[in-house]
């Protein structure tokens, strides 16, 4: 199988977040930056197995400046066989990245392309979606669960109250959600085998901005709990009542 796995590089979970020019601009001062977990645990961990089982290649995308390196590499070191990085430093909005994977992979005979659920920074769960748009593939969502059945994927996926069993026949894109594989550490043969993996730098494809953002802010900060006698019940149901709105 040929397997794209598109991955991004994310904040820390424990990042400072702040904003700039007047709440415009993210602040990456002091701020390390990490391979987003639902691509490298999920997608790229998945992907390297059905190589494993099936025999084929993985190959990772990127779609960033020279920064993200470090992170391809990571992917490399997991057990990617080579990666492709496009080169664009102001990355704007999901639709840009969406049309620069898919101008990679249009004609390129990859058999499945995987990104995360979501990026953890902007949690919007858009790539994906549009890629498939792009390329004109099936889209299947959160799946959980991807086994192949000769050429045919079997993907399960979680929905509200249950589950969901597609099946897809030839090349398609998913996102992967916790579930769908386990974490992988890289070991010191994978780092020092991915210093010679190849890392294709391509220029980036112009892109029509559609969306702009305006301003950034923070939500609110969460209230300090409050403690209640466990004697005074009627003062516990008052706060359910009138401040949590539970009941």
């Amino acid at each position: 199988m040929k397997l794209l796995v598109c991955i991004s590089r994310t904040p820390e979970t424990t990042a400072k977040i702040s904003f700039t020019e007047n709440d415009t601009q993210f602040n990456t001062d002091g701020v390390q930056y990490i391979l987003n977990p639902y691509d490298e645990w999920y997608a790229l961990v998945r992907a390297i197995e059905l190589k494993e089982q099936l025999g084929g290649s993985v190959t990772v995308i990127n779609v960033g400046g020279a920064a993200n390196d470090i992170i391809i590499r990571k992917a490399l070191s997991i057990g990617a066989d080579d990666a492709v990085r496009v080169d664009a430093e102001n990355v704007g909005s999901a639709l840009f990245v969406a049309k620069q994977i898919a101008a990679h992979a249009e004609g390129a005979g990859y058999d499945m392309i995987f990104t995360g659920k979501e990026t953890i920074d902007y949690n919007g769960s858009e790539v994906g979606s549009m890629v498939a748009e792009l390329l004109d593939l099936p889209y299947i969502s959160y799946a959980s669960h991807l086994e192949m059945d000769g050429e045919t994927a079997v993907i399960t996926r979680d929905i509200e109250g249950g589950v969901e069993v597609a099946s897809v026949s030839g090349a398609c894109v998913v996102s992967a959600a916790k579930g769908l594989a386990e974490q992988r550490i890289p070991n010191m043969k994978g780092i020092m085998m991915s210093k010679r993996k190849p890392l294709n730098v391509v220029p980036a494809v112009e892109v029509n901005a559609h969306v702009e953002t305006v301003k950034y802010s923070l939500p609110e900060a969460k209230t300090g709990v409050k403690l209640v006698d466990p004697e005074n019940m009627d003062e516990l149901v008052r706060l359910l009542h009138e401040e949590a709105k539970a009941i």
